[in-house]
């Protein structure tokens, strides 16, 4: 057998990459890693290669955060055949039962069924994210507009961000994927040369760095990663809506999935998050606290926006006030990092599409490493930023529109009566005609 290549210091090795259970066709993937020279690195029966005992390791793709964002992009470049590694600083058992937004829009589901991911939403709900979601209107029961002949209408689903993080992780494993919870202490180094390599302290305690061609950041807005971007040459761009959401997670069903209601003392929501969860939402002052929000009160401010008493009551698990608001940062790449996801936008929850956002920019940077890696093309890679920004803008605006829409139709303590009426007129234009008006 002849002596591996070396380049740089390293030796390039043959990996071979398993998919095991993928359903799409095709043959088994090979791919090259760098190893320091000096290493070794062995493979499983299986062809997967094992993690190297030293504690300096290589890989093409380090992913910082194990949420959608980060878990999707994982799991595409898995089915390619380009080796990565995830970071998580939770736990399994954390990241698996955190409860938060669950709709999925037709794209982001077309999506995940064309990489050969259509599993991870099996068990969900099936069918357009606004059918037999009815929204009430100062008591007055009213229905979506719905058009059967378009399938935007009708492939979107209702899926809880806990089951669909639960079952991208299942299928990441199970394929072979090397994902590593409680990885804390993450730190970014090199990222504007060819090698970035990324610092972090895994569950035991000890320091580990892996060196990498590409870091992708999909730790959130709270991560670290886009603090890897220089000041001088991050852009901030905020809009306050000026109100906020007291958010509730309570142990009650949902039935059905969603229900919304405008109501001169403001917006109300209550949406599933599994069989026996629901978060719950008032329009509040940005000003308000929890100490003010008994769960007494909760209860009873729900009953007169809907215009009835909630079919089930039960324990409140958790209470937070968020205030309404869209964030983009720009750029989102810098050197050899590429944000993803939260890490590089915050759109307004009334949208419901904070998934399908990072859904969207997991694909546009698998694609573009990919390129890179089998075509040597940088290109999709160059304007990653500009594509994905594209996107996120486009997305901000409808948010905007409907945010604005949902909530100044309701209480006019915020906007003032002028507003209140332009957004009832528009509101109209998204529901189905009364019954006594066709």
């Amino acid at each position: 057998m002849s002596e591996p290549a070396q380049v740089g210091g390293f030796s390039l090795l043959p990996v071979r990459v398993a998919v095991v259970g993928s359903r799409s066709a095709g043959p088994r993937w090979w791919s090259t890693a760098l190893v320091p020279f000096g290493l070794s690195t062995t493979t499983t029966p299986e062809g997967g290669r094992k993690r190297m005992n030293q504690a300096e390791e290589s890989t093409t793709v380090v992913i910082v955060g194990g949420g959608v964002a980060g878990l999707a992009l994982g799991n595409f470049l898995l089915r390619s055949g380009i080796d990565c590694v995830i970071l998580e600083k939770r736990s399994r058992e954390y990241v698996e039962n955190r409860h938060r937004a669950g709709s999925l829009d037709a794209r982001g589901v077309r999506m995940l069924r064309e990489w050969g991911l259509g599993e991870a939403i099996e068990e969900v709900d099936h069918g357009s994210s606004d059918a037999n979601m009815p929204l009430i209107i100062d008591g007055e029961k009213r229905q979506w507009k719905m058009d059967e002949s378009n399938a935007d209408d009708l492939d979107a689903v209702f899926c809880p961000q806990q089951v669909l993080v639960r079952n991208l992780i299942k299928i990441f494993l199970r394929d072979g994927g090397d994902l590593r919870f409680e990885s804390e202490d993450v730190c970014l180094e090199g990222i504007d040369t060819e090698r970035p390599v990324v610092r972090y302290r895994d569950a035991a305690g000890s320091a580990k760095a892996i060196g990498c061609d590409f870091v992708a950041g999909s730790d959130g807005y709270h991560g670290v990663s886009r603090t890897g971007i220089p000041a001088d040459v991050l852009n901030c761009y905020t809009h306050e809506f000026g109100y906020a959401w007291l958010t509730i997670l309570a142990e009650v069903p949902a039935n059905p999935p969603a229900v919304m209601a405008v109501h001169s003392r403001g917006f109300a929501a209550q949406i599933t998050r599994g069989p026996n969860a629901s978060r719950l939402y008032l329009q509040c002052p940005v000003t308000d606290t929890i100490d003010q929000w008994p769960d007494e009160r909760i209860w009873s401010e729900l009953e007169l926006r809907f215009g009835e008493p909630p079919a089930v009551k039960g324990p409140i698990v958790s209470k937070q006030v968020v205030p309404l608001r869209g964030v983009v940062f720009d750029p989102m790449s810098y050197g050899r990092l590429y944000l993803v996801g939260d890490a590089a936008h915050i759109i307004s929850p009334m949208s419901a599409e904070g998934m399908s956002l990072a859904l969207h920019d997991a694909e546009v940077l698998a694609r573009a490493v990919i390129q890179y890696v089998e075509k040597d093309d940088s290109s999709l890679l160059d304007s990653y930023s500009d594509t994905c920004l594209t996107h996120t803008w486009e997305r901000q605006a409808s948010a905007v529109w409907m945010t604005e829409t949902m909530h100044e139709s309701g209480d006019a303590g915020y906007a003032g009566e002028f507003r209140k009426r332009v957004a009832r007129v528009n509101l109209e234009t998204i529901l189905q005609p009364r019954t006594s008006d066709i």
